[in-house]
């Protein structure tokens, strides 16, 4: 029970989420005495099973931010139902600020085709067959994995 140090271990249960760290940026607050620095972190959160959630968030240090940003992302969790458990049910478009993406399904063993961060919140919902296409001019990672997120939940359920 206890350790030879005479305390006891900490136990840490284990996340059923998986978690990836997509953006972080060091932002700046200008005030009389100079600059203050802080830390930006976007966490994607998901357990491929179909859930997915994106969390961002500022710290005084990279740890804080990506600390309380994946317990925004877990807060921020929403369910979508996938079609046999690998591809979404239909073609879906969506735009989030200058990023718009479009996500459309394939069949099994296409495998996920998509880049950066749309990539990650596909992978982290479970997806496994899927296209998607980021067809707005924004490289913003947060931008493009929120227009992600937001065509997701506009997937219809299958009837």
């Amino acid at each position: 029970m206890f350790t030879q140090t005479g305390r006891r271990p900490i136990k840490r249960e284990k996340s059923e989420f998986k978690e990836k760290v997509v953006d972080l940026r060091r932002v700046t607050r200008v005030v009389a005495g100079g600059k203050r620095f802080r830390f930006r972190a976007t966490m994607i959160v998901g357990d491929e099973k179909g859930r997915v959630g994106i969390g961002v968030a500022k710290g005084a240090d990279f740890q804080a931010a990506v600390a309380k940003s994946k317990a925004k992302a877990i807060k921020n969790i929403f369910k979508l139902e996938l079609k046999e458990n690998r591809t979404i049910n239909h073609e879906v478009e969506a735009k989030y600020s200058a990023a718009r993406v479009i996500l459309k399904p394939a069949v099994a063993g296409h495998g996920l085709k998509a880049g950066g961060a749309v990539r990650t919140v596909l992978a982290l919902a479970g997806i496994k067959d899927a296209t998607a296409k980021c067809l707005g001019r924004t490289t913003n990672k947060l931008s493009n994995a929120m227009a992600a997120l937001r065509a997701l939940k506009s997937i219809r359920a299958k009837r």
